[in-house]
């Protein structure tokens, strides 16, 4: 690149076109307006960077400076100032591209991404890429791990929802995974994004480990050693709400003159007590935090399990309730000689109980019943 021939001259607008490689797709209205505003009042002060392109319709194509392309035209200017690169190939025209504009603030995360695995897939390593851009091997390669995120999510960190760090411990999980992830952390189920993280983690840790969900029941031994373990942290939990938290409550409440008076000799002594206890706390909450995720990630896979057979169930009835009217149709072909006898009986046997007739006025008592049953036993 260093060989290529560099010179500024004056250029019509309209005789640049921009590169449609361009690693920055997002351009913020706000501060694209801002821009516009600023070079009708000044003009453009930091010429564009073009390079010339033979046989296209337009003579020039953009390396850098595409939102002051933009910007010039919405303000209405026809001739801007460019450096022109002779001789550049597309490989050197995208890395100065991504130059210009891997620092910038409105530069998203995911384009930033996106220009990395391009230069990747041309054969960079991480290590070059680092190099080339001033940056950390390692910050390439988280970058890289977020080309992993699903659509949804990714546009999600490109809108600033959830942050880069976090972003990338959901890269690592699964696509459903990185959907549960990112709803519980956006609609604010976590209070941190060390929480958010933790529970990330502890996604990661069920898919890789299906144990924690399908171990075998713990012995009796084992439940024994589990109480005794939870009793024992309790107690001291109690212990430390009982005795320790009112404690610092108390000697939060005391001015430092008065501390120094009150401890003197032992106020080294105390500050080192302090210390420690600090330093414990937040390893322990640290740990206790890591624990929430696991055990959020557990609840979670759990109401997956119980949804997936709550579906297995219903499918099952459908399957059943589906195949009942099949066995229905089938019964009447063979009880059809039955059934009229059922009838049959049903009606005869209709007018035999009725002893209300007994007790009806007496023009109705040759309608009894009762002789011609008798007649007919004679009969037979």
């Amino acid at each position: 690149m260093a060989d290529n021939k560099v010179e500024f001259i004056n250029i019509k607008v309209s005789e640049i076109a921009p590169n449609p490689e361009q690693p920055r797709k997002f351009f913020s209205e706000e501060a694209q307006d801002e821009l516009t505003n600023s070079i009708k009042e000044n003009g453009l002060l930091q010429p564009v960077v073009i390079r010339p392109v033979e046989g296209a319709k337009v003579p020039y194509m953009l390396i850098a400076g595409e939102r002051r392309w933009r910007s010039c035209q919405a303000a209405g200017l026809e001739v801007i100032p460019a450096k022109v690169v002779e001789g550049a190939t597309e490989e050197e025209a995208y890395v100065l591209s991504i130059a210009e504009n891997v620092n910038r603030a409105d530069m998203t995360i995911m384009e930033e991404a996106g220009a990395y695995a391009d230069l990747k897939a041309a054969g960079w390593t991480p290590a070059k890429i680092a190099k080339q851009f001033g940056k950390t091997e390692t910050h390439i390669t988280w970058r890289l791990g977020l080309l992993t995120l699903r659509p949804e999510v990714a546009e999600m960190v490109d809108q600033g929802q959830i942050k880069n760090n976090l972003a990338w411990h959901i890269a690592q999980l699964n696509p459903a995974n990185q959907m549960v992830a990112a709803m519980r952390y956006v609609r604010g189920d976590f209070d941190s994004e060390a929480e958010a993280q933790h529970f990330a983690n502890g996604l990661k840790m069920m898919e890789q480990q299906t144990s924690l969900t399908n171990e075998k029941a713990p012995t009796a031994e084992e439940q024994e050693k589990q109480k005794k373990a939870k009793v024992k942290a309790k107690d001291g939990l109690g212990k430390a709400e009982e005795v320790l938290i009112p404690l610092l409550e108390e000697l939060a409440e005391k001015k430092p003159e008065d501390l120094a008076v009150i401890l003197g000799d032992d106020l080294a002594r105390h500050l080192r007590v302090v210390g420690r206890l600090y330093a414990k706390v937040q390893m322990v909450r640290n740990l206790l935090s890591k624990a929430q995720g696991f055990q959020r990630a557990m609840a979670e896979e759990f109401n997956k399990a119980a949804a997936e057979v709550q579906q297995e169930a219903a499918a099952v009835k459908k399957a059943e309730a589906a195949a009942k009217p099949e066995a229905e149709a089938e019964k009447p072909e063979a009880n059809s000689a039955g059934k009229p006898q059922a009838t049959a009986k049903k009606a005869a046997a209709k007018p035999a109980p009725k002893p209300a007739a007994r007790t009806t006025t007496g023009t109705k008592a040759p309608v009894r019943r009762t002789p011609a049953k008798k007649a007919e036993a004679a009969a037979k």
